[in-house]
């Protein structure tokens, strides 16, 4: 698997040139590699080797990422693009082998013509409000006491609103009366995603929770005050002596954890 950069590592693995690299010139970083995406070669071996080594790649100038040191990760775009290279390696249309151009952002299928581009896949991230609680929800696959705000693909044809309304009626049977758009944020996982988080408002009088087995564990309301508690909890403190977990909520580089704290925002200021 590729190798996570936090940014206020990325000075240590830049040269004194700073940013102003010639695209084709590798970065040096002590334990491991780092080139630009155009060092990747035909035959996949490079691609390969990140994802088994922690070999990564950049292709973005690395300056946006100086200036907001500590608070983002460097290469979540280069593992999606590099699980996006791994499964168009033939032309969904012809079957034959597709190749890299030589920045390594597209793929071309030279018996069709046809290129490729890689494809992000818009996930709306809701939290949702009754006025004075907001709801939070966990999957089977979670780690023991991990809540989070809904989330789900949006379908084709939605705009996003429609997305958040969807979502909200299907895994929790409640109506959105209202809805704001909050910010966005690259996810590498299944094969990259771009998460929209918005906040929903509901009718506090229409709050009775209706959850889709299917898709979740368990979904429930939660007080400003637990909210708060939950926010100074970290996994491994969470499990009691009696073997309960309290809940605990994702961590500060998750969108859902801005969201979170919107709302305890919102809330402390209306107090």
């Amino acid at each position: 698997m590729l190798r996570e950069v936090k940014t206020r590592d990325v000075p240590k693995l830049i040269p004194a040139a700073g940013p102003s690299l010639a695209p084709s010139q590798p970065i040096p970083a002590a334990g491991h590699g780092a080139q630009y995406l155009n060092k990747l070669k035909e035959d996949d071996s490079l691609c390969r080797q990140a994802q088994t080594s922690g070999t990564f790649y950049l292709f973005h100038n690395l300056s946006p990422f100086l200036r907001k040191a500590g608070k983002k990760y460097l290469v979540p775009q280069a593992q999606s693009l590099l699980r996006w290279h791994d499964s168009h390696r033939y032309c969904s249309k012809t079957g034959q082998p597709t190749q890299k151009n030589p920045a390594g952002s597209k793929r071309v299928c030279q018996a069709s013509g046809i290129t490729y581009y890689p494809q992000v896949s818009p996930v709306v991230i809701t939290l949702v409000s009754d006025g004075s609680r907001c709801l939070l929800a966990r999957q089977p696959s979670f780690p023991p006491g991990m809540f989070t705000a809904l989330s789900g693909f949006c379908d084709v044809g939605e705009s996003v609103e429609e997305a958040v309304r969807r979502e909200v009626a299907e895994e929790v049977g409640l109506e959105v009366e209202s809805l704001r758009y909050s910010a966005s944020q690259h996810w590498p996982f299944p094969s990259g995603s771009l998460m929209l988080g918005c906040h929903a408002l509901v009718a506090a009088q229409r709050a009775e929770i209706s959850v889709d087995s299917l898709e979740l564990e368990e979904a429930r309301w939660f007080g400003l005050e637990e909210i708060v508690e939950g926010l100074k909890r970290e996994p491994r403190s969470s499990k009691q002596d009696d073997g309960s977990v309290l809940p605990w909520f994702p961590p500060r580089q998750a969108i859902a954890h801005q969201l979170i704290c919107e709302w305890v925002g919102q809330q402390s200021a209306q107090a």
